[in-house]
C-alpha cells in the first residue's frame, strides 16, 4: 500500500489505527480473498480473522435479503474490484458467522502500488436500524398514501353521484369508481318497499357480470335473527369486514338472504370483503359489497371505515333520486292531462313536442296549445311561464284555461285578446311573468287562402318554412311580456303574413334557441338551419329532428307547435310531387312527450 507517511508515522501508528478504528475493515486481494480484518470487523460479522483470512469474501459473506447467495455477476463489489474504481452501496446483506443476516451499508477505495491495483479496501457499518427505519418510513408513507387515496375515492363518488338524479344511473357510476380502484367486484342490494331485497347490480373487471344464478334475484326481507353479513347489514345498520372469506357454506337453516350472499362471494372467488348499508340509521335503503380476490390484498379496518363512508353518501343520493322519481311520476301524469290532442282542421296539418328541462321535476311553464275557434278560423299558442317546476306548470294550467275562454268568448283579433288576458293574470293567476304568442289561421281549412294574424307578448318569433326553401322570422308584432303592467289602453300591436301552400310555420319556446354560453342570434340561426334541413320531411319527423339537435348544455323546457299548409293541387287533386302532405302528420291525437335526454 502507498500514501503520505508522515514524519513519526510509521507501519506501527497505521496498524494501531486500523485496530481501533471504529469502521469494520476487510482488505481484499486482487481475486476478492480476504487478507486482513481488524476487530471492528471481527465483531459486526462474528468471525474471526484467522476464520476469515484466505476465504473469498463474497462467497463467503455476500448474501440477497432472504438470504440465498447472490450471483458473482451481480455483485457491485466484484465489478469494482475488477475495474480498479471506487463503489459504495446501501442496503446490502452479510451472513454473520452464527447464521444471522446482518444489513451494511459499504464503501471500497482500490489499494494500488506502482499505478498496479493490488487490493481493496472495504469498510462497512451495521445499517439494520436504518433498514428498519426506512422500512417504518416506507409503511408510514403507504398508509398515508393508502388513506389519501380512500379519501379523494370517497369525494370523488360524492361528487358524481352528485350529478345525477336517476337511481340506475347513480349506481353503475358508483360501481364503475369502485371497481377496480378499491375492489375486484361490487354488488348493490336495495329494499324494494314490498317486503323484498333486490339484488339491482354486480359488475367485476371490466364490466364484466357474475355469471350465477341469482344475479338479478328478488328474496325475502331478513329477520331479526338474520345473522348473515348481509341480513346484519340491512336489519341493524352496521357494517360487515369479512377479512377472509371462507368456502364453508351458511349455516343449517339459513336465510334466502344468506344464500344470496354466500352465493355471490363463491361465485366470483372472493377471498375478503366488505358489506355496508346505503344510508344511515333507520334510513338504510339497501347494502352494498365489495369484494377482493387476491388474498395477498384482504380489506382492513381502513377499507372498511371508508366503504361505510361511501354507503352513507350513496344512501343520502339514492333517498334523493328516489323521491325525485316520485315527483316525476306526478308531474309527468300532470303535463299529459294540460297537453290537449291537436285539432286536425281541413288539410291543415299539427304536429308538437314538450320536452321537459334535463333536470327539475320534469315538467315545467312552457306549453302550446291549438283549437279552433267560434268562428271556424284556427287558435294556435305557444308559451312560457317563468321557471321549470311545479309551481310554474299549476300557473300554466291557469293561462291555458283563461286563454282558451277568452280566446272563444272575443272574436277579435289576437292582440286585443292577450291584453285582457294580461289585465285579469294578476287578479285569478299566481303567474307573476310569462310569454306567449297566440295566432289565427284564417281561411278555409280545406283551399285557403290562408292568413296568419298574431300577437307577440315578449315571445321568440315564429320560423317561416316557405316552399321555394326559403326561411324567415316574422318578427313583426311584439309586445311587453304579460306581467309587466303595460299601459292600459295602448293596445297590443298584432302582425299578419300570408301563408303559402305547401309552407312550414314553427312556434317554440325560448329553451330551443336560448343556449349557456351562446347568443340568441347564434340559436335562432341554428334553429333555421337546421329546420331547413328537413323542411319537406313528416311535421313528426321534422319536430323530432330539431329537438335532436339541441345543443348540449341546455337547462330549460322545450315546446314546439308546427303547423303545415296543404300544398296546392294539381287539376287530378293530387299534391305537387316534391310538395305531398307526408304520411304520418299528427292531427287529432295527443302527441308524443318525449322523456329526459
Amino acid at each position: 500500500m502507498r500514501g503520505a507517511v508522515g514524519e513519526g508515522m510509521g507501519p506501527e501508528y497505521w496498524r494501531q489505527v486500523v485496530e481501533q478504528l471504529g469502521a469494520a475493515l476487510l482488505v481484499l486481494d486482487t481475486a476478492g480473498r480476504v487478507v486482513a480484518a481488524n476487530p471492528a470487523a471481527e465483531r459486526l460479522l462474528g468471525r474471526t480473522a484467522t476464520a476469515m483470512r484466505g476465504a473469498d469474501a463474497h462467497d463467503l459473506l455476500h448474501r440477497d435479503a432472504d438470504g440465498d447467495e447472490v450471483p458473482r455477476d451481480r455483485c457491485p463489489l466484484l465489478r469494482a474490484l475488477a475495474g480498479g474504481y471506487g463503489a459504495r452501496g446501501e442496503g446490502g446483506t452479510y451472513l454473520r458467522g452464527d447464521g444471522r443476516l446482518l444489513a451494511v451499508s459499504w464503501s471500497a477505495s482500490p489499494l494500488t502500488e506502482a499505478g498496479s491495483v493490488r487490493g481493496m479496501a472495504l469498510l462497512f457499518t451495521d445499517a439494520t436500524g436504518d433498514r428498519r427505519l426506512h422500512r417504518e418510513r416506507t409503511a408510514r408513507t403507504r398508509a398515508l398514501e393508502d388513506l389519501n387515496e380512500r379519501l379523494s375515492l370517497v369525494a370523488e363518488i360524492t361528487d358524481v353521484l352528485g350529478q345525477t338524479l336517476e337511481t340506475d344511473e347513480a349506481l353503475a357510476r358508483l360501481v364503475r369508481l369502485l371497481v377496480p380502484r378499491l375492489a375486484d367486484w361490487a354488488a348493490v342490494d336495495l329494499r324494494t318497499g314490498t317486503g323484498e331485497i333486490h339484488r339491482v347490480a354486480v359488475t367485476g373487471p371490466e364490466g364484466r357480470h357474475a355469471g350465477f344464478e341469482g344475479r338479478r334475484a328478488r328474496v325475502p326481507e331478513p329477520g331479526e335473527a338474520d345473522a348473515s353479513p348481509l341480513g346484519r347489514v340491512l336489519t341493524l345498520g352496521e357494517s360487515v369486514l369479512q377479512g377472509r372469506v371462507t368456502a364453508a357454506p351458511p349455516a343449517a337453516g339459513h336465510s334466502p338472504l344468506a344464500a344470496l350472499h354466500h352465493g355471490f362471494l363463491g361465485a366470483v372467488g372472493a377471498t375478503s370483503a366488505v358489506t355496508v348499508p346505503l344510508g344511515a340509521g333507520d334510513r338504510v335503503t339497501g347494502a352494498l359489497t365489495v369484494v377482493r380476490t387476491d388474498p395477498a390484498h384482504p380489506f382492513d379496518d381502513g377499507d372498511l371505515a371508508a366503504v361505510g363512508d361511501v354507503g352513507r353518501r350513496v344512501g343520502v343520493v339514492l333517498d334523493h333520486t328516489r323521491r325525485y322519481g316520485r315527483q316525476r311520476a306526478v308531474a309527468e301524469a300532470m303535463q299529459r292531462n294540460l297537453l290537449a290532442p291537436l285539432p286536425r282542421p281541413g288539410r291543415l296539418r299539427l304536429a308538437a313536442r314538450y320536452q321537459p328541462a334535463p333536470a327539475g321535476s320534469q315538467v315545467g311553464g312552457d306549453w302550446y296549445d291549438a283549437f279552433t275557434l267560434q268562428d271556424g278560423a284556427l287558435a294556435l299558442v305557444i308559451g312560457d311561464v317563468v321557471g321549470h317546476d311545479l309551481t310554474a306548470a299549476a300557473g300554466m294550467a291557469q293561462l291555458h284555461g283563461i286563454l282558451r275562454s277568452l280566446a272563444w268568448d272575443h272574436t277579435g283579433p289576437p292582440g286585443a285578446v292577450v291584453d285582457r288576458l294580461d289585465a285579469a293574470m294578476p287578479v285569478i293567476t299566481t303567474v307573476p311573468l310569462a310569454t306567449l304568442i297566440l295566432a289565427r289561421v284564417e281561411g278555409d281549412p280545406e283551399t285557403g287562402p290562408w292568413t296568419l294574424h298574431w300577437t307577440s307578448a315578449g315571445h321568440p318569433p315564429p320560423l317561416l318554412l316557405s316552399p321555394d326553401g326559403t326561411a324567415c322570422y316574422l318578427e313583426a308584432g311584439q309586445g311587453l311580456l304579460l306581467g309587466t303592467d303595460s299601459a292600459p289602453g295602448t293596445g297590443r300591436p298584432d302582425a299578419t303574413h300570408p301563408l303559402e301552400p305547401g309552407s312550414t310555420l314553427l312556434l317554440y319556446t325560448d329553451g330551443l334557441v336560448e343556449t349557456p354560453g351562446s347568443d340568441l342570434d347564434t340559436g335562432l340561426e341554428r334553429l333555421r338551419r337546421d329546420a331547413l334541413a328537413v323542411a319537406h320531411a313528416p311535421l313528426d319527423a321534422l319536430c323530432g329532428h330539431i329537438l335532436a339537435h339541441v345543443p348540449p348544455g341546455n337547462a330549460d323546457d322545450v315546446a314546439l307547435l308546427a303547423l303545415r299548409t296543404p300544398p296546392p293541387r294539381d287539376g287530378g287533386g293530387v299534391p305537387r310531387k316534391g310538395n305531398r302532405d307526408p304520411a304520418g302528420a299528427t292531427g287529432g291525437t295527443r302527441p308524443p312527450v318525449p322523456g329526459r335526454r
